[in-house]
């Protein structure tokens, strides 16, 4: 099999479960974990006479996604009933969102391979979740807590052409809606997960192979994985003569394989039309433009700004901002201190190296911002020596010792040259057989009188000094 004869097409459609207190159409609550069957009510059982009702905090978050996607928000949209029957799906259809989107258009932008690629969305449209089916103990069971939970389903434009493609697209989509509050981003729960469509074509065709639809992916690994395996398993089935057929499969990760589900449907077999219960969605320009008003910096745009403005590289501006409290964090630190790698490299390697350790997230740091700039202006001024400035960062994140108190208690850097000229003269004068090896070229012996001196002086010294000093006293006893 020659991969580089195919390539690959790819458009992803996205679901982002929105961040509301009830479902889409019904008051019945939103929440994670509960006992199965809790939460739900008439509208989410389907019941006779139960009507659904717009959750207007749901077409608010769809209008702030789309507006950061660069959509056009269309005035005027429609509900739409898609049928399909499946145990978790007590009507007997899905409302969702087919010939009048709220949102058209848009683009992901985003860095693949160091790469700036632009991907064009369709659309970006409001629909609700399907239950959950459980199998068990030989039964399959349905628990419809999570139906009718209110979702944004992003529809990307074909144009991806590898797997690296697809993660890149899928991690930048992940931190927008994130950064805008839009979604809380937790794919273990399935709040945010992927239907990956695929097909193969030889280089140079302009005509789309059939597709396949890997459905239901929430790890960004598990989609290149999954991907990865379809596009090999497609170009190997046509080059040995065999057909595509146009179906839905599920990844299974164990195994690293995809497998049949059932047939893909087309639009015309879910028989679209505009629900009877739903009135046309309408939005005046006032509410577009207040929401476009409220939205937030986004993780692109201050990831370029940390670069330009902190002198940040832009893979540190990346870890930087990976989510909103984390970029906090740091600006905080930065502008406090007035020196942004400095307060790069501390936040990066120290805070969220123990936090890291400990599964905790930012939020949830024991240093705050405003200890950590304090420390960081002890070690600017000289005050603390770099393993100084670390031992004591140790004592604040474990004892919540203030970087004052620590100084105080411990002592700080020693800096006054005398004091260090004595201890140099003192460590030389004991160790002359040393001092001559120095002399006649083992510059290795450097690094013993180094750290004797640093022994004697508690490992207070400025290491700056001690090496300048070392070398004038040497030189001295040639």
């Amino acid at each position: 099999m020659a991969r580089a004869d195919w390539e690959a097409v790819i458009g992803l459609e996205i679901h982002v479960q929105l961040a509301t207190a009830t479902k889409l159409f019904s008051a019945a609550p939103v929440s994670f974990g509960d006992e199965p069957n809790e939460n739900i009510d008439p509208v989410t059982l389907g019941l006779p006479g139960a009507l659904p009702v717009v959750n207007a905090r749901a077409v608010e978050l769809a209008v702030r996604l789309g507006l950061a996607m660069g959509c056009e928000i269309d005035r005027a949209s429609r509900f739409a009933r898609k049928h399909y029957f499946y145990p978790d799906l007590p009507k007997g259809y899905q409302i969702s969102q087919f010939e009048e989107p709220i949102c058209r258009g848009g683009v992901v932008v985003c860095d693949v391979d160091g790469v700036e690629k632009r991907f064009r969305l369709t659309r970006i449209h409001l629909e609700e979740d399907a239950g959950k089916n459980v199998h068990e103990g030989g039964r399959s069971l349905v628990d419809l807590n999570r139906a009718g939970t209110a979702l944004c389903e992003v529809v990307g434009e074909p144009e991806l052409r590898s797997p690296a493609d697809a993660v890149a697209y899928m991690k930048e989509l992940h931190q927008i809606v994130v950064a805008l509050g839009v979604c809380d981003g937790n794919m273990e729960q399935g709040n945010f997960r992927c239907d990956a469509n695929v097909s193969v074509r030889r280089r140079g065709e302009t005509r789309l192979g059939t597709r396949t639809e890997i459905k239901n992916v929430n790890s960004f690994r598990f989609v290149g994985r999954a991907l990865e395996y379809e596009i090999d398993r497609q170009i190997a089935l046509v080059e040995s003569g065999g057909a595509v057929v146009q179906e839905t499969r599920g990844w299974d990760d164990e195994k690293g394989v995809t497998r049949s589900q059932r047939g893909k449907e087309d639009a015309q077999d879910y028989r679209y039309f505009p629900d009877p219960d739903l009135m046309e969605l309408t939005l005046d320009e006032a509410f577009v433009e207040r929401v476009r008003s409220e939205l937030p910096e986004l993780p692109r745009a201050r990831r370029d700004r940390f670069v330009r403005d902190f002198g940040l590289t832009p893979y540190d501006a990346d870890v930087l901002t990976q989510s909103a409290a984390r970029a906090a964090y740091f600006e905080a630190v930065a502008t406090a201190t007035g020196d942004g790698k400095t307060a790069a490299n501390w936040v990066i390697n120290e805070v969220l190296g123990a936090l890291n350790k400990a599964g905790l997230d930012v939020e949830s740091s024991p240093v705050s911002a405003a200890a950590l700039a304090d420390l960081l202006g002890l070690l600017g001024k000289g005050t603390l020596s770099s393993k100084m400035a670390k031992d004591c960062f140790l004592a604040m994140y474990q004892d919540g010792v203030a970087p004052a108190a620590w100084v105080a208690k411990n002592g700080g850097q020693i800096t006054d040259t005398g004091a260090i000229e004595a201890v140099v003269r003192e460590v030389l004068d004991k160790n002359p057989e040393q001092v001559q090896e120095l002399l006649s070229g083992k510059d290795k012996v450097l690094g013993f009188f180094v750290g004797q001196i640093m022994k004697a002086t508690r490992g207070k010294a400025n290491p700056q000094q001690v090496n300048e000093i070392l070398a004038r006293e040497v030189e001295s006893r040639r």
